[in-house]
């Protein structure tokens, strides 16, 4: 079994909206896109970094007398001030002498025996349902030769895998895995490019590439393209009809899924700002537009 190690945020049991039947999810850190919604910003950055919650914190200063790079230190409010310029995340001392909890590393790594350790505890859920083993993120094939280690070892030891993808890699990569993937999930964001990149600062041609790749080389692969419909971003009826189309003409099924804005608190966390503010999408116009897409 492959010794390398793989950079995981979370592991997240008895999911049943990410593949068949009831599955444990894995979620890889690091993603080349920055998708102005994005509701894991911790997946981003392919490090380990802190998470921090003021709200937590009482200000007792353990973590700051711990630290030894000069990274932490207390405002006057008694909250900390973190220059994540400096952390070097890899010793976690300063999260362990944390009393309340507000402080967190977002990023484990792990090996691929470890991670299916956790997996398999759940085996009988997987028997009994159909469900098994989802790969996530962030983008999972950002970390590909962990990615093709992990799911060979899990297809040895009979644990379906299914994958959720932006589909934003090399042809080489996104196929490479595809023989031992069961399910896959993709996200089409937009189909105009333009638009694309000023939204997620990467090109949709490689993601629209692969899909057509993908059923050229795998045309019995289960594929499900989902839109994720962001209110003054790509909610417009002309974006989502050709999305659902371009879904068609994959023999996909396609799904639109509403925006939400629940990762708000981990951009605080983080020290960033959340880049779509108040923007919301009522339950009205979001069923709507499912409507119309469902009709075609």
């Amino acid at each position: 079994m492959s010794a390398t190690l793989g950079t995981i945020f979370n592991i997240q049991k008895f999911s049943i909206h990410d593949g068949p039947g009831i599955r444990t999810l894995v979620f890889f850190k690091g993603c080349p896109l920055r998708c102005l919604w994005c509701c894991n910003p911790e997946s981003q950055s392919p490090e380990l970094e802190h998470g921090y919650n003021p709200d937590k914190c009482f200000g007792c200063g353990r973590c700051v007398a711990r630290c030894s790079h000069g990274v932490l230190s207390l405002k006057e409010d008694r909250t900390l001030d973190i220059r994540r310029d400096l952390c070097r995340a890899e010793c976690p001392d300063c999260v362990k002498v944390c009393p309340d909890k507000a402080l967190v590393f977002y990023g484990k790594r792990y090996t691929v025996e470890e991670v299916l350790k956790v997996v398999e505890q759940d085996a009988l859920f997987y028997t009994r349902s159909g469900g098994g083993l989802t790969v996530s993120g962030g983008e999972p094939l950002m970390q590909p030769e962990f990615l093709l280690a992990l799911c060979k070892e899990a297809r040895r030891r009979r644990i379906d895998v299914a994958m959720e993808t932006s589909g934003f890699a090399s042809e080489d990569v996104f196929l490479s895995v595809m023989p031992w993937v069961g399910y896959l999930m993709v996200d089409v964001k937009h189909m105009d490019d333009e638009t694309h990149r000023r939204v997620t600062g990467v090109s949709n041609h490689p993601i629209l590439s692969n899909l057509r790749a993908l059923r050229r080389e795998f045309p019995n692969m289960p594929l499900r393209v989902r839109t994720p419909v962001i209110p003054g971003v790509n909610d417009s009826e002309e974006n989502l009809m050709a999305t659902s189309e371009f879904a068609r003409s994959l023999g996909a099924e396609y799904e639109l899924l509403a925006y939400h804005s629940m990762g708000r608190s981990k951009y605080r966390s983080l020290g960033r700002p959340y880049p779509m503010g108040d923007a919301e999408l009522s339950k009205e116009a979001f069923a709507s537009l499912r409507e119309k897409v469902s009709s075609l």
